[in-house]
């Protein structure tokens, strides 16, 4: 029996992973581990179902991070990044210590190790030590709601987005200073998704950008796709991504994209998208430049964005996952 954790429903990226997953595969069993996936006590949740639950006809698959310390019966877990030990904002000393003797171990004990792009499979590899056919990239996939009849976002006037967080491998500051030194309309407007926060407002002040850079607050998820399908081009220069999913929902809706060429990015954009070094703003607001001003660009942008989005689907995603968990 094949046995799926459904902990992270509802949860971020992870909890979309889970969802597109387990509607589409009817042969598994779908069980509840526990309500605060994320936390470091689920290890221990994890650990004594797997002990105490399941033996070894059963094989227990974990669309997130954190994998059972003891297990009788074969169990694959989901590592999407490894920013929180690539990304020193993102450290802490117990996240440092749950991946190196936790994650690390799960990593040497699991039948397999699902991840999202060949980039966070290398690092994978590079960083576990484990053998090269345990880590198996099943790639992420494009919600058919993104799509090129959407309807667009009921805003007068021309706006860029960044669909963004506020954490600070998303490039935020460089994303703001280019923007108020590209040399388009003034009257576009540069939005963001989420609050903003003290430092961001100064900063923005600063630049004398109060009137055109606006933080969205919360957009819920059937929202994303009308904010996308409206927008002059997605800004998304990360410094770090697994994955990099806005670029391929942008992609999908028919908005060009400026992203980075670092970590997943370029793999998933790969020629269809405007490339720049991530820590560079006069990159970032010469690509800015290009993406608005440049109709013959952003046609040419649009159409090969279409086809790249096409290739991410969740049924490409489920076949890579049923063939590693033996279902046909």
């Amino acid at each position: 029996m094949i046995i799926m954790d459904s902990s992270w429903d509802k949860h971020g990226g992870i909890g979309r992973f889970y969802n597109e997953i387990s509607v589409r595969l009817k042969e598994i069993k779908i069980v509840k581990f526990t309500s605060k996936p994320a936390s470091p006590f689920a290890c221990m949740i994890n650990t004594l179902k797997c002990l105490f639950l399941y033996n070894h006809n059963d094989c227990v698959f974990f669309p997130g991070y954190i994998p059972p310390f003891f297990s009788r019966c074969p169990f694959i877990f989901t590592i999407h990044d490894l920013n929180h030990i690539d990304r020193l904002e993102n450290q802490t000393v117990l996240k440092r210590f749950f991946y190196d003797k936790i994650i690390l171990r799960g990593c040497h004990k699991a039948k397999y190790i699902f991840t999202v792009s060949e980039y966070s499979r290398g690092r994978i590899l590079e960083w576990s030590g484990v053998s090269p056919d345990k880590v198996i990239n099943v790639g992420n996939g494009v919600d058919e709601r993104y799509n090129s009849n959407v309807i667009p976002y009921p805003f007068e006037g021309k706006y860029l987005l960044s669909v963004s967080n506020r954490k600070i491998h998303k490039n935020e500051f460089r994303i703001i200073e280019s923007f108020g030194l590209a040399e388009i309309d003034a009257h576009i407007k540069l939005f963001f998704t989420g609050h903003s926060n003290n430092e961001l407002e100064d900063f923005i002040n600063g630049k004398g950008l109060r009137e055109r850079v606006i933080f969205l607050g919360y957009i819920d998820e059937k929202d994303l796709p009308s904010l996308y399908k409206g927008a002059e081009a997605l800004l998304f220069p990360s410094l770090y991504e697994g994955f990099g999913l806005p670029v391929i929902e942008s992609m999908a809706c028919g908005t060009p994209v400026l992203t980075s060429t670092t970590t997943c990015l370029p793999e998933i954009a790969d020629n269809c998208a405007i490339l720049v070094n991530p820590e560079s703003v006069s990159e970032i607001k010469s690509g800015i430049e290009k993406l608005v001003n440049n109709e013959e660009l952003r046609k040419d942008l649009i159409s090969k964005g279409y086809a790249r989005a096409a290739l991410y689907t969740w049924t490409n995603v489920v076949n890579k996952v049923a063939g590693s968990l033996g279902i046909k």
